[in-house]
């Protein structure tokens, strides 16, 4: 075989195999991470990791961690989860939204390699959804430093079946990222905008001016006031270039190392009673994004060398000298420890609960 010839080859390879590489900037885009859980009704990040659920409060959403069937079309591709929507119930006022969103860092964006200033630079979108209702959904990619820009791509589907969308996106000169750690690109992709975010003649396919009130084109679907309506949507891939290539799967520990930059599970380490009912204490984990905020899943149980268990009367948690690297945190509500001890942190498989560092955009 000539050297050509092995180019050539090597070329043919590379567009119809699945690659590894470092082309994907959106993390879990396979949605099969999810440290908090498989399911809640939180208007934010609940349970697939990098994955917010906006919703407005005037009803009810639940957002879930799928798994696909062999029968689905994304399994085929490698794909054995989704992020699914589900609406409880009704509403449908002029202030009603629901999506799915995930924000890539502005030093990402800014490091991509993508000249997104210049018109004849793009950028390559690639996913699959799918809907309980047939219609033109909108997914929006918005730039989040100095003033923000939207670019709107339209999604049609046909009810109850997965479709694979391909969208490519050129630059603008009116885009600004940051290279710094805060939001850059924001990828949205709506159910549903009232009207007081929707107009008539938004431009699809093209940057804009993002405004409140001008998000996307008017829907014609009413997927908010339909009880019971579902959207999924997995195998989310952003690269540079004109190029749709084959989505790249990151092992299981590899990608949950990139979402623990943003959210960690903290279940051991050795803490220090400051009294009799609180404890102090700092865990060693990776550097994350920010200064974290904390949280715990359910009251937190310790035990003393002697084995004795002693357990929060109410879960809670504080947090203070907190930087990227780490953090001074505070159990209370504990009775009769002695500040003589040291105490262990129990395995939420003994029944406790687990502490929650968040450092999410």
């Amino acid at each position: 075989m000539t050297k050509a010839a092995e180019l050539a080859k090597m070329g043919e390879v590379i567009t119809n195999s699945k690659v590894s590489g470092r082309r994907n900037l959106v993390i879990n885009g396979s949605m099969q991470i999810a440290q908090r859980g498989t399911s809640a009704t939180i208007s934010g990040i609940g349970t697939v990791d990098r994955f917010s659920f906006p919703f407005d409060g005037s009803n009810t959403i639940t957002q879930s961690q799928g798994t696909l069937s062999s029968s689905d079309s994304p399994y085929a591709d490698g794909f054995r989860h989704y992020a699914r929507n589900t609406n409880t119930n009704t509403s449908s006022g002029t202030g009603t939204y629901a999506g799915i969103k995930t924000i890539i860092e502005s030093q990402d964006m800014a490091q991509s390699g993508w000249e997104y200033t210049s018109t004849s630079s793009t950028v390559t979108i690639q996913f699959w959804a799918r809907s309980s209702i047939a219609g033109t959904y909108y997914m929006n990619l918005r730039s989040d430093d100095t003033t923000a820009q939207n670019f709107t791509i339209p999604v049609t589907l046909t009810a109850d079946t997965w479709k694979k969308i391909t969208a490519t996106v050129i630059g603008n000169s009116g885009l600004v990222f940051n290279n710094d750690n805060g939001a850059g690109l924001s990828i949205i992709m709506w159910m549903h905008l009232g009207t007081n975010y929707t107009t008539s003649d938004h431009t699809l396919n093209a940057w804009q001016v993002s405004s409140g009130s001008n998000q996307a084109l008017d829907y014609s679907i009413d997927w908010r006031n339909t009880s019971g309506a579902t959207f999924d949507l997995t195998g989310i891939q952003l690269e540079v270039g004109s190029v749709a290539t084959p989505f790249e799967h990151r092992s299981f520990g590899e990608e949950l190392l990139l979402c623990q930059r943003y959210f960690q599970l903290i279940s051991g380490g050795a803490v220090m009673p400051n009294s009799s009912t609180g404890i102090e204490g700092s865990v060693t984990r990776q550097e994350m994004r920010a200064a974290t905020s904390i949280s715990v899943t359910a009251a937190m149980k310790v035990e003393d060398p002697s084995v004795t268990t002693y357990t929060q009367s109410s879960a809670s948690a504080t947090i203070s000298n907190s930087d990227k690297f780490a953090e001074k945190f505070t159990l209370q509500n504990f009775s009769g420890l002695n500040t003589q001890r040291p105490y262990f942190l129990k395995n939420p498989q003994d029944g406790g609960g687990q502490i929650e560092l968040d450092a999410e955009l």
